[in-house]
């Protein structure tokens, strides 16, 4: 054996091996919490994704997830939130609040603020517009949702529908992306 220093010996190995162990399995648990944090290697979960092409849609306050209608939803406000939801597999993308939608009426969408990823959920009925209660960005619905005001640096992103058999489907994905823009 090499040479043993006064207080210590094996057990300075024992301690070595132990820190690097344990070194490794952090090291390990923190690249998998990454994946698991960035969506890697785990699968979504189908109420996670995002709407899709032929998604109907339903009202968040419902008690019955029936599809709604354009009927449903009353000309000039206020507006109705709802959440798409893939009949064939029965699956309501209700798992990430990215997937609310604001459903208005006008004559002739919750969405997400994309100055600071806040709900923008008051609808200021006398002007018709839509108003992030964050920091009062203002919204145009007429002019699609396109910022009258506040610091909000572009428009909400908009799902674009269609009728189908009388329900309000889904017709392609959202026109940008939702929420924040990563600078």
């Amino acid at each position: 054996m090499g040479k043993v220093e006064k207080g210590r010996g094996r057990r300075s190995d024992c301690r070595d091996v132990d820190s690097s162990t344990r070194r490794d399995f952090l090291m390990i648990t923190s690249v998998l919490g990454l994946d698991l944090a960035v969506g890697g290697p785990v699968l979504a979960e189908p109420s996670d994704e995002r709407p899709k092409e032929g998604d109907v849609l339903v009202a968040i306050e419902a008690e019955r997830q029936t599809p709604l209608e354009p009927k449903d939803i009353p000309a000039g406000g206020p507006p109705v939130l709802a959440w798409p939801m893939d009949l064939a597999a029965n699956v309501v993308r209700s798992g990430s609040r990215l997937n609310k939608v604001l459903l208005l009426r006008l004559d002739p969408s919750t969405a997400i603020c994309p100055h600071a990823g806040c709900e923008v959920s008051v609808w200021v009925a006398e002007q018709k517009l839509f108003e992030c209660s964050c920091h009062y960005s203002h919204y145009d619905p007429r002019e699609g949702a396109a910022v009258i005001d506040g610091p909000a640096p572009r428009a909400l992103a908009a799902l674009p529908l269609k009728v189908a058999d009388g329900k309000l489907v889904v017709a392609k994905p959202f026109t940008a992306r939702v929420g924040i823009v990563p600078t």
